[in-house]
């Protein structure tokens, strides 16, 4: 039952995120404006609009085709990217919070980030747990 709820909150935590960093970049490419600057992120400019376009899609991908129950342990390794970038952006480089409260969101942001990462390892657990016991059988 838990490693149920970690899945649903593992899909839609990635797909909330995958959908706003999309978003974020179709509005950019769309504005012809590339002035992007996310202060967490090691990319500025065209660069970064073009880093989250493929991060948002790659991340749709992998969650599609988890769903699908295909290759599963791409929306693991997704999971885990994201929470690395978020550890060594916000809290390893050089980022600088504005206030407490961003720092406060940045650290529920982050700790989401490491949930999910459970919610996609359980599922990917589930999946090898019965295919070791069809094998058996």
């Amino acid at each position: 039952m838990i490693g149920a709820l970690l899945r649903i909150y593992s899909y839609l935590y990635h797909t909330a995120l995958a959908l706003l960093l999309l978003g974020i970049s179709l509005v950019a490419i769309a504005s012809r404006s590339h002035s992007l600057q996310l202060g967490m992120l090691p990319w500025k400019g065209r660069e970064l609009t073009y880093w989250l376009l493929g991060i948002s899609l790659a991340g749709l991908l992998s969650i599609l085709l988890a769903l699908m129950r295909k290759v599963r342990f791409l929306f693991l390794l997704y999971s885990i990217a994201i929470f690395v970038m978020m550890l060594r952006g916000y809290f390893l480089g050089g980022y600088a919070f504005s206030g407490k409260d961003e720092f406060r969101f940045a650290v529920l942001l982050t700790l989401g980030a490491l949930l999910a990462i459970f919610g996609a390892w359980s599922r990917f657990r589930a999946s090898s747990r019965k295919d070791g016991r069809s094998r058996r059988r």
